[in-house]
């Protein structure tokens, strides 16, 4: 693999996720794509937060938990690292198609769970929204993968580690 000028970072964002399986697969995934922090938000996974228990999460086979920081919010918006683009993953009119979107160079991605909308709460502050198309609701871990290999995918064609913005 060529080695490529390290520029921007991510940040992820999961918006009350409904299972620990989730929350250690969407971090294995921000560890194997590099990213530099995940922040949770919600009542339905805190009881699952501790390091403690997340060691104990198969889905996070690389123990990401062990080397990014991973944050507890009451609101995710009180997380998002200063002048960094928030991006809300949602099937909603007037998203962008992932195919075509080009993604920032300090992007906070936010993605919902699966049986949950992120509504106007999270998509009123967020700059940017994006959807993958499908011919239905994917898995949050499984979305996290996809965006984020996208956003790799994309750096490596233009040549670049980092955004396009």
């Amino acid at each position: 693999m060529e080695a490529t000028i390290k520029r921007g970072y991510f940040a992820v964002g999961l918006d009350n996720p409904k299972t620990p399986a989730n929350v250690g697969a969407a971090l294995r995934a921000v560890g194997v794509y590099d990213g530099a922090m995940m922040a949770v938000s919600g009542t339905r996974y805190s009881k699952a937060i501790t390091n403690m228990q997340l060691s104990r999460i198969p889905t996070d086979t690389m123990k990401a938990y062990r080397h990014l920081p991973m944050l507890r919010a009451t609101d995710l918006r009180d997380v998002l690292p200063y002048n960094c683009v928030p991006v809300a993953i949602e099937i909603v009119d007037g998203a962008v198609p992932l195919s075509t979107y080009k993604h920032p160079e300090r992007a906070f991605y936010i993605f919902g769970a699966e049986d949950a909308t992120l509504g106007r709460r999270i998509l009123g502050w967020c700059r940017d929204v994006v959807y993958i198309p499908t011919n239905g609701c994917m898995n949050l871990a499984a979305t996290v993968n996809v965006v984020l290999y996208d956003r790799q995918a994309k750096q490596i064609q233009h040549g670049r580690n980092n955004g396009s913005d």
